[in-house]
């Protein structure tokens, strides 16, 4: 069905013929180039590995494993576990590197390899090119059978990442224990419904009412937490009388909210809502891609500090977030960013940090989205069929609205008055992402039909 090689990872559908999925071959060729590259004038070399609950996992894993130990590489094998866990992992084992086996927030059918550097962050677009190129060729050489690498498991990076989170300055677990918070998850059959309410307990949260909690990859609905897939936990959050509902995608890198009313708090407004907790606490600058609310802005601003917008993309907003030594910051789908935490979206310390910020509000979690601006993105997506020419018809579009404020540094970003539309190839799907805000929902929606249509004209 499809392979999408991106600064997101290799990620692909698993199955069909090899080079056009992401089969068996496949995921030898690209972890052996990968672990070639890492380990390239080091006498020994360890990469930590982890995977989300995906029905494919335990045969990816194996796969990478094997072909790392084949190159001389020691492995680090975390088993189940999350995005942010193992990026944690590589910082703390003083590792080479790390590859992630999840497709985030795609359906069951789908599962990639997430590079990450000794800095546990993803890689560069440049050493990206190199895994690449290097995989086209197959240049590899791996070790003799005295100089096989070794594999160690190690199940202890749960309790380990909630450690460091209890010990993170912004997080008040005793504040919001004092609250006594019943809270609903939906942990859509991955590995957040072991994460999640290990750190909601040891944050003094023992009333937790976890759905689809069985981690069998057989994702109870579509993975990704957007609100047209949230409607059981919409619903439970009402039924059980809870304060709020907690959404996680099946890596644990997203975050999004649900209020008491089961009225959802917004995923765009999971970063506002942190961002104005850790910048009442410390005096600083913010960033977020161009695809995220201008609320995190406005936030920004009236705390004294300074927003910057990124492209889309996590390495992206990372790469801003240096240059302007941002002390929060993230991406509009719930993905959380903490600094001097780990420069990785982190659902587990944004989770921490928001019921901190929930905790001393003591009002609910309806009457906290209150106190933020109302803005409406209306997100919406066109598929590509092969041999489309993207850049042409973005050059049309760009054309047709000349006249007004427009920013090409990825893709396309148009603004009207008070109001912009963001057209943009996705990182992680064959599609064209329109995304488009507003402070009326019909308005954002009418933006984003008038240039979907537009994007049809000119195909």
């Amino acid at each position: 069905m499809a392979l999408i090689k991106s600064i997101s990872g290799i990620r692909g559908t698993i199955g069909g013929k090899p080079g056009e999925n992401l089969t068996p071959v496949d995921v030898v060729k690209f972890a052996a180039a990968f672990g070639t590259i890492i380990a390239e004038g080091k006498q020994t070399t360890k990469i930590v590995i982890g995977r989300d609950g995906r029905i494919s996992g335990a045969m990816v894993q194996q796969l990478v494993v094997n072909t790392l130990m084949g190159l001389g590489i020691d492995v680090i094998d975390l088993g189940l576990s999350t995005t942010p866990t193992v990026e944690v992992a590589v910082k703390m084992e003083n590792a080479d590197g790390g590859i992630i086996l999840t497709a985030s927030h795609n359906p069951r059918e789908w599962n990639a390899l997430k590079l990450l550097n000794a800095e546990g962050e993803f890689i560069s677009a440049e050493t990206g090119a190199n895994v690449l190129e290097l995989a086209a060729k197959e240049d590899f050489s791996f070790a003799a059978v005295d100089k096989l690498g070794t594999v160690t498991t190690d199940d202890s990076y749960l309790q380990k990442h909630i450690d460091t989170i209890l010990k993170y300055p912004l997080v008040n677990a005793k504040a919001i224990a004092k609250q006594h918070f019943k809270v609903v998850v939906d942990a859509i059959n991955s590995t957040g419904a072991t994460y999640v309410p290990a750190l909601l307990k040891a944050l003094g949260v023992t009333d937790v009412i976890v759905l689809n909690g069985e981690v069998n990859g057989k994702f109870a609905h579509n993975p990704e937490p957007l609100p047209e897939h949230l409607s059981q936990l919409c619903n439970e959050v009402v039924q059980q009388k809870a304060h709020l509902g907690i959404a996680v995608d099946p890596d644990v890198d997203r975050l999004c909210f649900v209020n008491e009313d089961g009225t959802l708090f917004g995923e765009e407004y999971t970063l506002v809502a942190v961002a104005d907790y850790v910048l009442s606490k410390r005096k600083g600058n913010t960033v977020s891609n161009m695809s995220s609310t201008k609320a995190l802005k406005e936030v920004t601003l009236k705390h004294g500090g300074e927003y910057s917008p990124s492209a889309v993309g996590e390495v992206n907003v990372v790469k801003k977030m240096k240059e302007v030594n941002a002390v929060i910051g993230g991406e509009g789908n719930g993905g959380i960013i903490v600094p001097d935490f780990h420069y990785g979206r982190d659902a587990l310390i944004g989770i921490g940090l928001f019921l901190s910020h929930l905790a001393s509000h003591k009002k609910g979690i309806k009457s906290l989205r209150s106190t933020y601006p109302d803005y409406f993105i209306s997100k919406n997506k066109i598929e590509l069929q092969n041999g489309v020419e993207v850049k042409g018809i973005f050059e049309k579009i760009r054309i047709k609205y000349k006249s007004n404020p427009i920013n090409t540094e990825d893709g396309l970003k148009i603004e009207f008055e008070n109001d912009w539309v963001h057209l943009r190839t996705s990182n992680t799907e064959p599609i064209i992402r329109i995304y488009a805000e507003s402070d009326f929902e019909t308005k954002a929606n009418n933006i984003a039909m008038q240039l979907m249509r537009d994007i049809k004209e000119f195909s």
